[in-house]
């Protein structure tokens, strides 16, 4: 009988002490350079990897048809330190193997299915910076699961992992069909590519300083070997490839957008990701809404992770009764 990881939050875990409230610093996996904005590390070099190299190994060793099939898994330690701070139960399990997580409200659910937020990336992330506005979307039956794929840039591998994902929570757990997707940083590179190829399973996009083109972060050189291609190859294939090159499946859909962005932001800027998007996606007839946060850079602070008008979106989007509604008008991929 398969078995899964669970972490009560009410139970005493042994963490790592941290100060209430929420600090100010740089979001990982870029560094403070001393003036509030965030560089590369050149010690931590980006190392493109697709799915970890592990997890494909898991994998090949998988029964024919069971990729999406949820087995135990080692917890993931940020997500463990964040539900210890909350009203909540977490499952970790494996998907194509592949470490996973669902964070859930640890009241009795009084939807069904049940809704959820779907985090990416999975990299030392979610954490505890995430506590104040995951405490409020619990508190409204609202779940939040994520899968670690790795440095994948959103290639082909890590969405086949994400589809997984995706039919191991509807089916093995009854979440909703439809979630809420929260693309973080680069993080967008991965849920935008799963989004426009799946776009009747989208309730939402609530973006933080999201990564939208390829060509910003990484950059196609960084990129191209999670693609298994060539810088070259990648390049000429990036209408297939770059999130804000495939927006027209998701505003077709009429999937609602919310991003919040810094106009200091010199990892990930402004005008190349979260403006471009917002302008082409008002182009093709979507909905969108762009928050910009002026002199914030690509850090962690209450302009993004205390932003109550994301979290009215996420709640809006993915939590009844208006999730229920779409579902059922919401026609199969």
């Amino acid at each position: 009988m398969k078995t899964t990881s669970v972490v009560t939050a009410t139970v005493v875990l042994t963490l790592m002490t941290v100060a209430s409230g929420i600090p100010t610093r740089v979001a990982r996996p870029e560094r403070s350079d001393g003036r509030g904005e965030s560089r590369g590390n050149p010690a931590t070099p980006f190392v493109p990897q697709g799915v970890p190299p592990a997890a494909e190994d898991r994998a090949k060793n998988k029964a024919p048809g069971d990729a999406g099939a949820a087995a135990s898994s080692p917890a993931i330690p940020a997500v463990a330190e964040l539900a210890g701070q909350l009203p909540c139960t977490v499952e970790f399990f494996e998907v194509a193997g592949c470490r996973a997580f669902l964070i859930r409200p640890k009241a009795k659910a009084a939807n069904s299915p049940m809704p959820w937020v779907w985090y990416a990336p999975v990299i030392g992330h979610p954490n505890t910076s995430h506590a104040w506005m995951l405490r409020q979307w619990l508190a409204k039956g609202i779940a939040m699961a994520g899968v670690d794929v790795g440095e994948s840039c959103g290639g082909p591998q890590g969405r086949k992992v994400f589809t997984a994902l995706w039919e191991t929570l509807t089916g093995r757990y009854g979440m909703s069909q439809r979630p809420c997707l929260l693309p973080q940083s680069r993080g967008g590179l991965m849920l935008y590519n799963w989004a426009v190829e799946h776009p009747s399973r989208v309730a939402g996009i609530a973006g933080i300083y999201t990564v939208c083109d390829l060509r910003s972060y990484p950059g196609v050189e960084r990129a191209s070997g999670a693609y298994g291609m060539t810088a070259a190859d990648l390049e000429s294939r990036l209408a297939e490839h770059n999130p804000i090159d495939r927006l027209g499946p998701l505003a077709k859909a009429g999937v609602p957008i919310l991003h919040v962005h810094g106009d200091a932001d010199v990892v990930v800027p402004l005008e190349k990701n979260s403006g471009e998007l917002a302008r082409r996606y008002r182009a093709l007839g979507g909905p969108v809404r762009l928050i910009v946060v002026p002199g914030k850079g690509h850090e962690v602070c209450p302009e993004f992770f205390h932003c109550q008008e994301l979290v009215d979106f996420v709640i809006a989007h993915a939590g009844p009764p208006a999730h229920k509604r779409r579902e059922a008008r919401s026609p199969p991929d």
